[in-house]
């Protein structure tokens, strides 16, 4: 049985840096913002180690600690953050009713989504385990830590295509690891790949193991899909460049998505097709997925909650 419904002014589903931006936001514009954190308190931000591109952190920072930060900064203007996942939503026009772990209902004049996205993983044990420590789902935030160095990338599309030239900028040599024996991405972004002298494509292959030390890769073990001949290619980073899941399932056949699941919002705006309901973060980017772009979004998300709220008071006045 759901327990007693509990009405709040601004509710934020999610805690990276998107949710808690726009914690920050709304609760500095008195909206009194209830954040509930998902079952990854943090987001993807807590499963990486050093953080060097984000403003505000000259000497870089852990992942987890930046996180803290920002839970920290929004409970001290007011943020009531809750550890719950959100289990179902009704929304409408006017009241938004969400159940939290399946037990308490609650209802929200506005709603920010800020679930973020989720890296998809080739599903090797030693890949969770070199996470952070050689093994990246992301060549813009740790490419750099890569500079002179030999690694491989796994992915066959556009986002593969445009890491591995972004990471043939910095290491000294690039391996990209194609399943088929052609590639997926477009022809200007192949054209790009196949014209970078440092990049050496691998068809037909795919990473059978990656080898470490205990604290850091120092290899990964391919096979040729056709042959199964094994072989060793010396790299001290992997990266996987096969695609992100946005956290999604939750909204379906409630707000617009595009066919990949990434929530659609208005232009220029964090508006849903909901009035009232706004989304930020990777939950609706799939082209820069950035922390700072994320906190962007959320900090746009909590001015349009408060300007929406604002326009609903005034209307009834």
């Amino acid at each position: 049985m759901l327990q007693e419904n509990e009405h709040i002014k601004c509710l934020i589903i999610g805690s990276g840096p998107a949710g808690y931006t726009a914690a920050i936001y709304a609760a500095r514009a008195d909206l009194k913002p209830v954040l509930y954190t998902g079952i990854v308190p943090g987001g993807q931000l807590t499963q990486t180690t050093d953080v060097e591109n984000f403003p505000g952190y000259p000497d870089g920072v852990q992942g987890t600690q930046m996180m803290e930060d920002f839970r920290k900064q929004a409970e001290r203007f007011g943020t009531d953050i809750r550890f719950g996942y959100i289990t179902s939503v009704e929304f409408s026009n006017d009241v938004h009713r969400v159940v939290v772990d399946g037990e308490k209902t609650v209802t929200a004049e506005t709603v920010i989504i800020a679930t973020g996205a989720t890296a998809k993983w080739l599903g090797l044990e030693s890949e969770q385990k070199y996470n952070g420590f050689g093994v990246s789902a992301c060549a813009v935030c740790d490419g750099f830590f890569f500079r002179g160095q030999d690694v491989a990338i796994v992915g066959a599309g556009d986002t593969a295509a445009e890491e591995a030239t972004y990471l043939a900028k910095l290491a000294n040599k690039v391996h990209m690891l194609v399943r088929r024996d052609e590639f997926r991405a477009s022809k200007a972004m192949q054209h790009r790949v196949l014209n970078t002298p440092n990049i050496e494509i691998h068809y037909n292959t795919e990473a059978k193991e990656i080898i470490g030390d205990g604290q850091s890769v120092t290899g990964v073990l391919v096979y040729h899909n056709q042959t199964l001949e094994e072989r060793l290619l010396p790299v001290t980073g992997f990266f996987v460049a096969i695609g992100h899941k946005p956290n999604t399932e939750l909204f379906k056949g409630i707000l617009d998505m595009d066919t990949n699941g990434y929530l659609i919002t208005h232009p220029g705006s964090t508006r849903t097709n909901i009035e009232g309901v706004f989304a930020c973060g990777d939950v609706q980017d799939h082209i820069y997925r950035q922390a700072v772009t994320a906190a962007g979004t959320g900090c746009m998300a909590a001015l349009e909650a408060e300007r929406y709220l604002a326009a609903k008071e005034h209307a009834i006045v």
